[in-house]
């Protein structure tokens, strides 16, 4: 069969699966010698880490070199493509449906330990109408300058898709920013009780889907300044928008 009988990518041979696996038991390990505190635990998590970054730096380059430089992505293959991501975007879904049920679990019928009242005593609660509305406008509005981004992009305007890809991720920092100031100014902390670590676990975890997001984006917007992304190409960024829909 030659190379181009078929659509599909025969993916050549890489170190890359078994690095991360290897990456990803070095994180583990560290994370769990860290919290019970032996010795070097801090430091093989660290490791970890790095090897998961370095892993993954090095992984996606092969793949946007697959893709934009070697033709690999044929149609068939961006749709494989699309549903590997749409099966991560519904794992996503289950992962914070989780906090959400633990968070109406704890508030709808609140148990005798927290007396029975919702938020418990003693908590003071954020102000909903100050940062919170806030960032939720400006996750709103980000979602508008990815779309028009994209849209640029289809109608081959490549000036108005940096524009709009430079404010989305503009609007993530902001976001960020507005967060890490909300938790400094919070009157209470994940010790604190169900409400603390509800809410510190649900929003940390969003906060750092925005981060890896705006990252994400930010990646994009180097492609798209070096011509990675045609009209009937761009799924990097495409997959990028769509994580970036689900904050």
């Amino acid at each position: 069969m030659s190379a181009h009988s078929h659509k599909f990518h025969l993916v050549d041979p890489s170190p890359w699966p078994f690095v991360m696996s290897m990456a990803a038991l070095v994180t583990t390990t560290g994370g769990v010698l860290y919290m019970h505190s032996f010795a070097m635990g801090g430091t093989t998590l660290a490791f970890g880490i790095f090897m998961v970054l370095y892993t993954m730096y090095f992984w996606w380059r092969d793949v946007v070199r697959e893709s934009t430089y070697e033709g690999h992505h044929t149609s068939v293959v961006q749709l494989g493509l699309r549903y590997g991501m749409i099966l991560f975007i519904l794992s996503e879904v289950m992962f914070f449906f989780a906090f959400f049920w633990a968070f109406f679990n704890a508030s709808v019928a609140p148990t005798i330990e927290i007396g029975s009242i919702w938020p418990p005593l003693g908590i003071e609660v954020l102000n909903a109408f100050e940062v919170p509305l806030l960032n939720t406008a400006i996750l709103l509005l980000s979602g508008a300058t990815v779309t028009w981004a994209h849209h640029a992009i289809v109608a081959g305007n490549r000036r108005e898709a940096i524009l709009g890809l430079l404010f989305t991720v503009a609007l993530g920092l902001i976001f960020t920013a507005l967060q890490v100031f909300e938790y400094i100014d919070a009157p209470f902390n994940i010790s604190d009780g169900i409400y603390g670590t509800t809410f510190y676990l649900a929003t940390g975890f969003h906060g750092f889907h925005v981060i890896i997001g705006t990252i994400f984006l930010a990646v994009c917007l180097v492609r798209l300044i070096n011509h990675h992304f045609t009209k009937e190409h761009h799924f990097g960024f495409e997959a990028a928008a769509w994580y970036w829909q689900c904050d």
